[in-house]
């Protein structure tokens, strides 16, 4: 009796202090690696409080293993933030984790035309997912209701794939469109595109593509994310071109029913490379990108989509990657780790104070454990 007692208190007294603390929390999940110097070989997710204000700053408080050669990759919300998707760059499968329900629960999801599955985006109804298949150069179109594969979007044969190593992708339910990045072989990061194709996202039907480089062909440019600017009227798309070093625009004419294109920035000449992931803050008047080599965010004043201005670049780490607002956008948090390579995979976490354009805090939680995050989003708040 006298345990059984104890062990209640204990329990009241935690959740006392979580209940305290909570306002103080901002719930970070990573993916995470193994680093490749380590012997034993480690995936899962993490939840990590990033809020540099919390007493839990720095803390793992939840860690859910991962198959250890599935070789997590990137995690995206579906629109209504009741489901995260894991995407492999190792196995055909998808992991689905239900956000509704705590613990979480979570399913897998073979999708056999799809081998390294990188990029998911959502319809604006919530009912139907692109994911983009590098491996095998496919798109397949899923059910989001029920998560199944429908559609698999590619050449007849003998043709050649309508686009070579897929890989970031965007969707603009009010035009009928996505686009679609060519980059890399996956084996070796070799054979780089240098395109952006156009579906129509209603039917998968190709459109058109479209070459982001002014170097004569092959550029071997490799354009790698693509995103729809959100506030842009007409619509917007920014292009982040991994191998070239440049930033590009894709700008709808609603009369033609089709995009321009040209190049916005050049990050060679301030000594930055490997441009990578973007982010819009909620208004839309700000762009950030990242550049993974040696780490920084450039950050672009967004007021006109066609023309983003570029403001100044903060250091962050070597492969920062992925980045993320809190919900106040009082803080940036970047991830630097991209694909474990050489001089761009440092393992933490940096965190920016947005009001004075500077970093201000770190995280190595992962990084002290010989663990590289491959990911990073923020747990949605619930009431």
């Amino acid at each position: 009796m006298k345990r059984t007692y104890a062990s209640l208190l204990f329990a009241v007294t935690i959740l006392a202090s979580f209940s305290s603390s909570a306002h103080a929390e901002i719930l970070a999940m990573l993916n995470y690696e193994t680093k490749p110097e380590q012997v034993i070989r480690k995936e899962g997710l993490a939840v990590i409080d990033v809020d540099p204000k919390s007493p839990t700053f720095g803390k793992m408080l939840m860690d859910i293993p991962l198959p250890p050669d599935l070789v997590a990759h990137h995690i995206f919300y579906n629109r209504d933030l009741t489901k995260a998707y894991i995407t492999a760059l190792g196995k055909s499968i998808l992991h689905v984790l239900d956000l509704t329900r705590f613990p979480y629960r979570m399913k897998t999801m073979e999708v056999r035309d799809c081998q390294v599955l990188e990029d998911i985006v959502f319809s604006q109804d919530n009912r139907t997912w692109y994911l983009t298949c590098m491996g095998s150069s496919v798109v397949i179109m899923g059910d989001a209701t029920n998560d199944k594969p429908l559609k698999t979007i590619s050449a007849p044969p003998p043709g050649p794939p309508f686009i070579r190593y897929p890989h970031g992708i965007s969707i603009h339910n009010g035009i009928d469109r996505v686009m679609i990045t060519s980059t890399v072989r996956p084996s070796d990061l070799g054979d780089a595109g240098e395109t952006v194709t156009v579906l129509e996202a209603s039917t998968g039907k190709v459109l058109s593509t479209h070459k982001v480089s002014k170097k004569p062909s092959p550029s071997k440019a490799a354009p790698v994310e693509v995103m729809f600017s959100h506030a842009a009227d007409p619509p917007v798309a920014h292009i982040t071109v991994m191998f070239e070093g440049t930033l590009w625009a894709a700008v709808w004419n609603p009369k033609s029913k089709d995009f321009s294109f040209h190049q916005v920035d050049e990050y060679g000449a301030r000594g930055h490379g490997v441009p990578l992931e973007m982010l819009y803050n909620r208004k839309g008047d700000r762009l950030f990108v990242t550049t993974a080599k040696p780490g920084h965010v450039s950050v672009y004043d967004n007021s006109d989509p066609q023309h983003p201005k570029f403001l100044k670049a903060i250091p962050a780490a070597p492969g920062a990657h992925h980045l993320v607002l809190s919900p106040d956008e009082r803080y940036l948090f970047v991830q630097n780790s991209f694909l474990n390579l050489p001089e761009m995979s440092d393992g933490s976490i940096t965190v920016i104070d947005m009001a004075k354009g500077e970093p201000i805090a770190r995280v190595d939680t992962l990084k002290n454990q010989g663990l590289n995050p491959n990911c990073i989003v923020l747990l949605p708040e619930r009431p």
